[in-house]
Parts: structure tokens; sequence; C-alpha cells
């Protein structure tokens, strides 16, 4: 599918899709449903990708460069609240100066359409309903605060304390590993300022963070009636 040509089409195209499961999904863009995501996590953010033609994949810019629009999709529960954590980049770790103005995370997090989909473990991944997808782009308070968590890491990184950083830093952005197993590693400062190898890194927007975002929209954010119940 070629990507959208405007925002007002990409919202078209969301709502489309709004409402029908992931295997009516799937179906109508040729994939097969796994059994589960424990060795496919990325599957449905996959498959929305597919259906509303983003391009960039894993490439260092929004999801629609043309746009400047970025595309999260947002596992929530009963009552309609995040399930997990919602990963934004792979972190720079190698030490070179940075900004926040140019930063990678600034750019993923100017404007973002999430896409809430059903997510209780209960319900098998077929069956799991996509809900009314919403522009979002952060407040003057958000991207402050946002801004702070990131300065806060990547200073640490500068100073070869990556080992140090853990999930709890950061009130909002957090930096945990992303790898797609054990054994990955890339460069990075170490404390002595010679260069060394770590695990891969990644941003990560908290739950509690994007449960303020769904709070916030809860008036117009239309979810399928039995998600509660469920």
């Amino acid at each position: 599918m070629l990507p959208p040509a405007s925002v007002s089409e990409l919202l078209t195209r969301a709502g489309e899709i709004s409402g029908m499961t992931l295997a009516q999904l799937a179906a109508r863009r040729g994939f097969a449903v796994p059994p589960d995501q424990q060795r496919h996590k990325g599957w449905t953010g996959t498959l929305i990708e597919s259906a509303l033609g983003a391009v960039s994949g894993s490439q260092p810019q929004p999801d629609f460069p043309a746009l400047g629009v970025e595309l999260k999709t947002l596992p929530v529960g009963r009552g309609g609240r995040p399930r997990e954590s919602t990963y934004v980049c792979v972190a720079p770790v190698d030490g070179r100066p940075q900004s926040w103005a140019t930063s990678l995370v600034r750019r993923k997090l100017t404007c973002v359409l999430w896409v809430p989909v059903e997510g209780a473990a209960a319900i098998p991944l077929g069956e799991r309903r996509i809900g009314t997808a919403f522009l979002w782009r952060p407040t003057e308070a958000e991207e402050s605060q946002l801004c702070a968590d990131w300065a806060e890491i990547m200073e640490a990184i500068t100073i070869g304390e990556l080992d140090r950083i853990s999930a709890r830093h950061g009130k909002w952005l957090q930096l945990r590993p992303k790898a797609a197993d054990a054994r990955a590693r890339t460069r990075a400062p170490g404390a002595d300022g010679m260069p060394g190898q770590t695990l891969p890194r990644g941003f990560y927007l908290r739950s509690a963070f994007t449960a303020r975002i769904l709070a916030r929209r809860s008036a117009t954010i239309r979810l399928p009636a039995a998600w509660p119940g469920r």
C-alpha cells in the first residue's frame, strides 16, 4: 500500500480498521495470525503499519516521514489501561554529544498516531479488536519532562555510567535493554573513558504516561463496547 498523502487520509485509513479484529485485518492484508506473540512480539504493529501504509520500518525517522507522524500501537487491558511500556526508538549509547532538539526521541514523539488494540492476555490474538486511533502531540509540560528524562539518561551515558541506569530512572521516559538476544553487543564508553561493549538499549515511554494520554482523550476515544468487561 502506498503511504497516505495527508494526515486526513491517514486518519481515514485508521478509521476504516477501527473495530476490526486482528484476524479480520490480517486476512485483508494477507498475514498469517501467529498462535501468540511470544516469538512474534512485533506482529501486531507490523500488521497495522501495513494496513496504514507506513514506510519507515526500522529507519531512524517517523513511520510517515512525509507527514512527520509516528505510528504506535497501544495494547490495552480491561478498562482500557495500557498493559506495557511503549518502545520509542534505539538509544544512542556511543557517548557522542547529543541535543534534545535534534534527537530521534523528539522526532518520533513530535506527533504520534496512537492505535489502541485490545490486549488482555485471555483474548486469543486473532480475536483482539482495534480501537479508534487518535493523533497526539506533547504539551509544553510533557515535552519539558520528556526532555529532562532524556537529558538525565544521556548525561549518564556520556560519562560512562550506562550500566548504572535502570528502568527506575526517568519519570516518563526510561532506558531498557533492547536486543533480539542477550548476546547482542554495541560500543559504549566505559567508566574509565575507554570504549567497551554493552547490550543495545532502547527508549521506552512508561505505561503511566501513556495512561495519562488515554485519560485525556477518554471523552473522544471510542473503544469496542465489550472491552471493559472482557
